[in-house]
């Protein structure tokens, strides 16, 4: 980072030295001529538009893995409750039972929780309950299968977290923002004092655009609290199966938890 500041400050000091002392040798122009304020614009906005088009990019790169992995651990929920069928009755309703309250917790409390940039311990109770479970079976065919499955819940789980933070910096956002308002300010500038009415309409459609675009990068790159965000429809889709299965299954047995994923006091 210092060697790129050096660098564009020698740079700057390199042009207006040669403004002042070479221009007058290799020009026979007055000293009042040159490049207006409007030939200066366009390179200006050329680069906030180049940047705010990157940092989109970005954004919706991160927006794209959070829904991926939100699908991604619904899916290895999904088949956790069905391996959980080759398990003995005991260890198959407790198999179920969990990650029904599992897939609650995650959709009650957690994904509330993300729109903020963090997690909640209450899937952990289940999760941590699970493996309790699984070594109850560990031996059988049946082992292999719920760990695979619930490996891969527990990598889509933590990529769906580390996705819920913001992947672009505050700062870049800021300087943007400076950038944005320093190009409209620009803009402003150059406009004719009469006969602007054109001028100011197009000024006022940029800027218009501009914005939305800071604020869709704002929006998106927090893709589980916004406007523009990662539903928990597939979670929710797996615990409806989860539960119709287990009451299916276990029409005399209760679930451990409340509605919220939280369990019941015994």
């Amino acid at each position: 980072m210092v060697l790129v500041i050096v660098v564009a400050v020698l740079a700057l000091l390199a042009g207006l030295a040669a403004n002042r002392y070479l221009r007058p040798r290799l020009l026979n122009e007055d000293d009042d001529t040159g490049m207006a304020v409007k030939d200066l614009v366009g390179p200006l906005l050329t680069l906030t538009v180049l940047l705010l088009a990157f940092v989109l990019v970005t954004a919706n790169g991160s927006y794209g893995k959070a829904e991926t992995a939100a699908r991604g651990e619904a899916r290895a929920v999904d088949q956790l409750v069905e391996s959980a069928e080759y398990a003995p009755a005991a260890q198959r309703a407790e198999v179920q039972a969990d990650a029904v309250c599992y897939a609650r917790a995650v959709r009650t409390q957690e994904w509330p929780a993300m729109a903020d940039g963090h997690g909640s311990p209450a899937p952990s109770v289940w999760s941590t309950d699970l493996r309790r479970v699984f070594r109850e079976v560990e031996g059988k065919p049946v082992f292999g299968m719920l760990i695979a499955a619930d490996n891969k819940r527990s990598e889509e789980r933590e990529e769906r977290l580390t996705q819920a933070t913001a992947s672009i910096p505050s700062a870049i956002l800021w300087f943007l923002l400076a950038t944005l308002a320093i190009t409209v300010i620009a803009l402003g500038i150059c406009l004719p004092r009469r006969n602007n009415r054109g001028q100011l309409v197009t000024l006022i459609v940029i800027t218009a655009l501009l914005t939305t675009a800071l604020c869709i990068i704002r929006d998106v790159d927090r893709p589980f609290g916004g406007i523009i965000n990662v539903e928990p429809t597939a979670i929710a889709e797996v615990e409806r199966q989860a539960t119709r299965d287990y009451t299916t299954n276990h029409p005399a047995a209760d679930l451990p938890c409340d509605d919220q994923g939280n369990r019941k006091a015994a």
